[in-house]
C-alpha cells in the first residue's frame, strides 16, 4: 500500500483493499470491483454524515460535553434572570402585536425551547422583540381591523366591539404569518442564503428600529391616555392615528394617564438606580417584574377597573395552548409581510449572534442560525406564537449575568412555563397603562439611535442619506413597504458608489516595485512614456462609458484630434509626393512645411506620426493632474480591482484597444484575477490583435515591457526616499 494510499485510509477511518483483495481465490466466487468500492465509500461516508447530523442539530455537539460543575450554576443565574424579564415583555410586546399578553408568554416559550436544539449562538435570547412586534401588530390590525367586527347591543341598540372574536382572528392572522415567514427562513437556510442579511446595512437596520419606535410610541398612546383611536393601515397610517389621538385629546382618561404616568416615573428612577449599582450586584434588579407585580396588587385591592374604568389585561388563561394547524388560506395576503418578518428578524438575530461570538471566541453559522430561526417561528405559529428573534436587552442580560451555554434558555422557558401554568391568572388585573409605559421606558434606547445623524454627518454622507431615507420611508410606508424602498435604496447607494469611482494616475515609489497615485503620494515618479491607470471599482455596464471617459481624460490623449492630425499629415505627404512627382514649386502651406497653428504641433517635411509620438523628453501638460508627464506610448489598465468584468466592459475593454491603436498607443492590463481572465476568454476578448501576450502578472512587469518594448535602455532612476504610504 502506497504511502498516499495509507495516509488517506487514516484520514477518512476505513480500511483499504489489499493488493490480494481483488483476485479470485481458490474457492469463492469472484467479487466485483464496483461493489467493493461501494462499500469502501459507504464506510468512509459515515464520519461525514456524523458530521452533517451535528451541524444540522448543535445541541448534539455542545450537550455531551457540557460540565455542569462548570457551567451550570453561570446558567442557572443568567436563565433566572432573562426568564424573569420574559415575563412582563411578553405581555407587554403582545399590546404591540395587537393580541392578548397571554400569547406573548406563549411567544417567550415555544420558540425558544426549539432554538436550544438548532441554534449556534450561546447568548442570543429568543423570543418577543419590539420590532417585530409591531410588524405582526401591522398585519393583524389591517386584516381584523375593529371595524369588522361590530356588533349592535341590544339593550340600548348602540353597536360595540366583539373583542373576543377580533382577537381570535387576530391570533390566525399573526400565526400564519409566523408560520409562512419560519417557512421562509428555513429554505433559504438549506439553499445557504445566510447572505441575505448582510443586505441590510447597519445605518439601516439602526434607521429601520428607530423609525419602528415611532410607530410603537404611537400605537400605544391610546393606552397611555386611554382614548380609543381609529388605526388605520396603509400608508400615512402612522400620519392619520397620530392626528386622531391628537383630536381625543380632551378626552382623556384622567386616572389611566395617572397611572401611566407613576409607571413610567417609577420605571425611570429604578432603570437609573438599577444601572448606576450594576457594578455592585451579581444580577441586575428586575425593574420591569416589580412594576407589574405592584400594580396588579395596586390594581386587585383597590379595584380600578370597577371603580376607574381603568382598562386590564383581563382573562389570562391558565394551562398551555393545544396545537392548531394556522389558516393557510391567509398564506396569499401576508406573504409579504412575512418576508419582512423573516430577513429583519433573521438580521437582528445575526447581528447580535455574531457580536458575542466574536467577544467570546466562538463560531455561528449564518445558515443554520436562518433554519433554526425558521423552525422556531414555524412550530411557535402552530402553538399561536407571533414572530420571534432575538432580543437586545434579554441577550445582553443573558451575556453579562454568566450564562455559558443555552441551557440558560431551558432555566427562563421554565420560569415562563410555570407563570403560564399557574400564575397567569393573577396578572388578570394589571392595568394595560402599565405594560404601555414599559414599552415607552424600554424605547429609551432606540431613540438614542437619532444620535447616528451626527456620527454619519461627520463620517459618511452616503451612510447618513440611507439612514435618513430609510427613517422617513418607514415612517411614511409603515414597516412593511418601508423595509423594501429602504434596501431597494441601499442596493442604489451601491450602485452609485461603483459607477463613480475614483480613477487615478499611478506612479513609481523610487527604489521600490510599488506604484501609487501621483496626486496623493508626492513621492512618487510616473514612468517616461507610459500611463499607468486605475479605478477603485471594478468596470461593469454601470460605469464602463465613464471608464473610457477617465482613461482618456486622465492620459491627456485626445483620440480624435490625434486621428484628424494623422489624416492631414497623411494628405500632406500625399500632396508632397505629388509634387515630386510633377517638379512643381512647393507651397510651403499646403505641404505643412511650416507650423501647424492650429492643432499647436509642428511637422517639418521630414517627420512622421511615428517620429512624432516616440520623443519620450518632449512633455505635455495633463491640465486634469496638475503635473507634467512625456508624451504617451503606452498605457497599462491595472485591473487588480476588479473582481468581475461583464460583456459591456468587455466591448468597452476592446474599444479602449482599438481606439489607442489607431493612434500608435499600446494598451497592457495588469493584476488580473483568474477569475476576471476566465470571463474575459469566455466574452471573445483575445483575438489576434489582442493576445494574451498583453496581459501581465504584476504593474511593475508590465512597465518593464513597455520600457524595453520601446527601446528605453533601463528602468528610470530616482533618488531614494523614504516613502510614507499612508500619507
Amino acid at each position: 500500500m502506497s504511502c498516499r494510499l495509507k495516509s488517506c485510509v487514516h484520514v477518512f477511518g476505513c480500511s483499504a483493499p489489499s493488493s490480494q483483495g481483488h483476485r479470485i481465490q481458490e474457492g469463492k466466487a469472484p467479487v466485483p470491483l464496483c461493489d467493493i468500492l461501494d462499500k469502501e465509500c459507504h464506510q468512509c461516508t459515515v464520519p461525514k454524515l456524523k458530521k452533517s447530523v451535528v451541524s444540522s442539530l448543535p445541541v448534539l455537539y455542545w450537550l455531551p460535553k457540557y460540565s455542569v460543575w462548570d457551567y451550570g450554576m453561570p446558567d442557572l443565574i443568567s436563565g433566572i434572570s432573562v426568564g424573569i424579564m420574559h415575563l412582563p415583555q411578553g405581555m407587554a410586546y403582545a399590546l404591540l402585536a395587537s393580541l392578548p399578553p397571554v400569547f406573548g408568554l406563549y411567544t417567550s416559550l415555544y420558540p425558544a425551547l426549539i432554538y436550544i436544539f438548532f441554534g449556534t449562538s450561546r447568548h442570543n435570547s429568543i423570543g418577543t422583540f419590539t420590532v417585530l412586534s409591531i410588524m405582526v401588530g401591522s398585519v393583524t390590525e389591517r386584516l381584523a381591523p375593529d371595524m369588522d367586527f361590530l356588533k349592535i347591543n341590544g339593550t340600548n341598540v348602540t353597536t360595540e366591539v366583539d373583542i373576543i372574536a377580533r382577537d381570535a382572528y387576530r391570533v390566525q392572522v399573526a400565526a400564519a404569518t409566523t408560520v409562512l415567514g419560519g417557512l421562509i427562513q428555513v429554505v433559504l437556510g438549506m439553499v445557504k442564503f445566510g447572505f441575505v442579511g448582510t443586505y441590510l446595512s447597519e445605518p439601516l437596520v439602526r434607521a429601520y428600529t428607530t423609525a419602528a419606535a415611532v410607530h410603537a410610541v404611537v400605537a400605544q398612546l391610546k393606552y397611555i391616555f386611554g382614548v380609543s383611536p381609529t388605526r388605520t393601515s396603509g400608508p400615512l397610517s402612522l400620519v392619520y392615528t397620530l392626528k386622531n389621538v391628537c383630536s381625543l385629546l380632551p378626552d382623556t382618561h384622567l386616572p389611566t394617564l395617572v397611572v401611566s404616568a407613576v409607571s413610567m416615573v417609577f420605571l425611570i428612577a429604578a432603570k437609573e438606580l438599577s444601572s448606576f449599582l450594576s457594578p455592585k450586584l451579581p444580577v441586575p434588579i428586575p425593574v420591569e417584574l416589580i412594576t407589574i407585580v405592584a400594580g396588579t396588587f395596586i390594581s386587585s385591592y383597590s379595584h380600578l377597573n370597577s371603580n376607574y374604568t381603568i382598562s386590564v389585561v383581563g382573562e389570562i388563561p391558565s394551562g398551555l395552548s393545544s396545537p392548531s394547524v394556522p389558516d393557510v388560506s391567509l398564506f396569499g395576503e401576508v406573504i409579504g409581510d412575512a418576508f419582512a418578518l423573516a430577513v429583519v428578524g433573521y438580521a437582528i438575530s445575526i447581528s447580535l449572534g455574531k457580536t458575542f461570538a466574536l467577544k467570546h471566541g466562538y463560531k455561528v453559522d449564518s445558515n443554520q442560525e436562518l433554519v433554526a430561526l425558521g423552525l422556531s417561528n414555524t412550530v411557535g405559529g402552530f402553538f399561536q406564537c407571533y414572530s420571534v428573534c432575538a432580543s437586545m436587552s434579554r441577550s445582553l442580560i443573558q451575556e453579562t449575568t454568566g450564562g455559558k451555554t443555552q441551557m440558560a434558555g431551558v432555566a427562563s422557558a421554565l420560569i415562563v412555563l410555570v407563570t403560564i401554568l399557574k400564575l397567569g391568572p393573577l396578572f388578570q388585573e394589571l392595568p394595560k397603562a402599565i405594560l404601555a409605559s414599559i414599552v415607552f421606558v424600554n424605547l429609551k434606547g432606540m431613540f438614542k439611535q437619532y444620535s447616528d445623524i451626527v456620527t454619519l454627518w461627520k463620517s459618511s454622507k452616503i451612510d447618513l442619506v440611507v439612514w435618513l431615507v430609510t427613517w422617513v420611508s418607514t415612517l411614511l410606508f409603515n414597516l412593511d413597504l418601508g423595509l423594501a424602498a429602504s434596501i431597494s435604496f441601499a442596493l442604489l447607494t451601491v450602485i452609485f458608489r461603483t459607477q463613480l469611482p475614483t480613477y487615478s494616475v499611478l506612479g513609481n515609489v523610487p527604489g521600490t516595485e510599488l506604484y501609487v497615485d501621483i496626486e496623493t503620494h508626492r513621492e512618487a515618479r510616473e514612468i517616461p512614456g507610459v500611463t499607468i491607470f486605475r479605478s477603485s471599482a471594478t468596470v461593469y455596464f454601470a460605469n464602463a462609458d465613464l471608464y473610457l471617459e477617465a482613461l482618456k481624460e486622465k492620459s491627456g490623449l485626445d483620440i480624435t484630434k490625434r486621428q484628424a492630425k494623422r489624416e492631414r499629415r497623411a494628405q500632406k505627404a500625399a500632396q508632397q509626393w505629388e509634387y515630386l512627382k510633377g517638379g512643381r514649386d512647393p507651397d510651403c502651406t499646403s505641404l505643412g512645411w511650416m507650423s501647424d497653428t492650429q492643432d499647436g504641433d509642428t511637422t517639418t517635411l521630414g517627420s512622421s506620426s511615428e517620429d512624432t509620438l516616440s520623443h519620450d523628453l518632449e512633455r505635455v501638460s495633463l491640465g486634469s493632474l496638475g503635473k507634467w508627464t512625456w508624451d504617451i506610448h503606452s498605457i497599462i489598465i491595472d485591473l487588480s480591482t476588479a473582481n468581475f468584468i461583464d460583456t459591456v466592459a468587455i466591448k468597452t475593454m476592446k474599444n479602449i484597444f482599438q481606439d489607442f491603436s489607431e493612434i500608435d498607443v499600446d494598451i497592457y492590463m495588469a493584476g488580473c484575477q483568474a477569475s476576471v481572465v476566465e470571463q474575459l476568454e469566455l466574452g471573445d476578448f483575445f483575438s489576434e490583435s489582442i493576445t494574451k501576450r498583453r496581459l501581465f502578472a504584476s504593474v511593475h512587469d508590465a512597465v518593464l515591457y513597455c520600457l524595453d518594448h520601446r527601446g528605453a535602455t533601463s528602468f528610470p532612476r530616482y533618488e531614494r526616499s523614504v516613502v510614507s504610504l499612508c500619507s
